[in-house]
């Protein structure tokens, strides 16, 4: 069967011109996208228009990313809970010397019960990797001084509070300045920062419509324009910490010869892909590929030949994957392909092709050839992931003594191209 290749058949008339003008235009916004991302990298130095887009928004960070983040952002959110836990009710015995009573009686109040919210965030929030989870327990957080302030606000507004008692009293009208800029502790992108901070600026701006206590309204407004600023500052703070985060863990997680995942990575990645297939009975291939006869390109050419053979086949499967499978450098000239839902018959797919056009070029000019082993959740049920890739791997040397280049799984052994 011949096969026509669209972009080798002439093109006329109104539709040859209107392919040109399409193709013509793509090249133009290629053109654009390169010299916008080559201008901003100009400005912002090790910084891509890619990562700037993940630290705008948390919506196509990597799942790695996001268990990293959610840990961390629940450590520090029990921290800084267990912080105000303690720190909160000492303060009682200032309101004490300087508020009559009952005032300094509610105060006291709120500050009791705000300090049972911290300890119970400090004590009972457990720490997870789940992102959600994360952003709840920093909502909580955020939300026990929000409470506090605005209950606070109008006890000490109702009353003529002056001379020393006026001057620590208006330390209350401050205190949404100290919590938003408490976000800075966190690793948020720009638009979490804007929804976590969003809660107490209308706090601040409700008591301004209520009645400051330090300033008449016209200056509220002013207070109000420096309490955004903080935020946006803090907001930043919080981006620089997520945008280091991010390097280190991409670092931490990539092999540095290939690109892919180091196998340590790999395992947890793989670990969760299980759980998802095995919670929701959906297909999960492994796909588990040794590169033949490599040790005679290190021995016979050294190996620099060798790791470049090992970069142009990374390259390769790269190349033939979708943007949800996982590569992963299981050994030395090992890797583990990771395709959630995924059959075998889809797995195959992309192996065949793999085959087809050849994972590199040796230093004598032959094509790298590769066993290929593939085992499947939903065709196994194994059960646990281990066992999943053993199988994988058993198979994979049965292709390796079955002659090499071969593909094998639970029902089939393809042979050389």
């Amino acid at each position: 069967m011949k096969v026509v290749h669209a972009d080798r058949t002439p093109v006329r008339g109104a539709k040859g011109i209107a392919g040109r003008e399409v193709h013509v235009y793509a090249q133009a916004i290629n053109l654009i996208r390169c010299f916008a991302e080559r201008a901003f990298q100009a400005v912002s130095g090790d910084l891509s228009l890619d990562q700037l887009r993940d630290l705008i928004h948390p919506r196509n960070h990597t799942l790695l990313i996001q268990r990293r983040r959610a840990v961390l952002i629940h450590s520090r959110v029990r921290m800084v809970a267990a912080a105000f836990a303690v720190l909160t009710p000492l303060w009682i015995l200032i309101d004490v010397l300087i508020f009559d009573w009952p005032l300094w009686g509610w105060l006291a109040g709120l500050r009791i019960v705000a300090s049972a919210g911290f300890g119970v965030l400090a004590l009972r929030y457990r720490i997870t990797d789940d992102i959600r989870s994360a952003w709840r327990g920093l909502a909580l957080l955020l939300a026990v001084p929000t409470f506090f302030f605005l209950m606070s606000h109008p006890m000490l507004n109702q009353r003529e509070v002056m001379g020393i008692a006026g001057a620590i009293g208006s330390g209350y009208a401050f205190l949404p300045f100290v919590m938003v800029a408490g976000l800075s502790v966190f690793p948020i992108t720009a638009v979490e920062g804007l929804l976590f901070a969003l809660p107490m600026l209308a706090a601040h701006l409700g008591a301004g419509l209520y009645g400051s206590l330090v300033f008449p309204f016209p200056h509220y407004l002013g207070a109000l324009w420096l309490l955004v600023l903080i935020t946006v500052v803090a907001t930043l703070a919080g981006m620089s910490q997520l945008h280091f985060m991010m390097a280190l863990v991409d670092q931490a997680s990539h092999d540095g010869l290939t690109g892919a995942f180091g196998r340590r990575i790999g395992e947890e990645l793989l670990r969760i892909q299980f759980s998802y297939a095995q919670r929701a009975n959906q297909p999960l291939a492994l796909v588990f590929v040794d590169l033949d006869n490599f040790k005679q390109v290190n021995d016979r050419y050294g190996h620099d030949e060798g790791d470049r053979v090992l970069r142009d086949s990374a390259e390769s499967l790269r190349s033939v994957l979708r943007g949800s499978d996982i590569l992963v450098r299981w050994g030395g000239e090992e890797f583990l392909v990771v395709m959630p839902n995924t059959t075998t018959d889809g797995s195959l797919v992309a192996v065949e092709r793999l085959r087809t056009h050849g994972l590199a070029r040796r230093p004598d000019d032959t094509v790298q050839t590769a066993s290929v082993g593939i085992a499947e959740f939903t065709e196994e049920h194994p059960d646990d992931w281990p066992a999943l890739v053993e199988l994988a791997d058993h198979r994979m040397y049965v292709a390796k003594q079955s002659g090499k280049d071969r593909v094998v799984t639970g029902a089939t052994v393809t042979a050389a191209a």
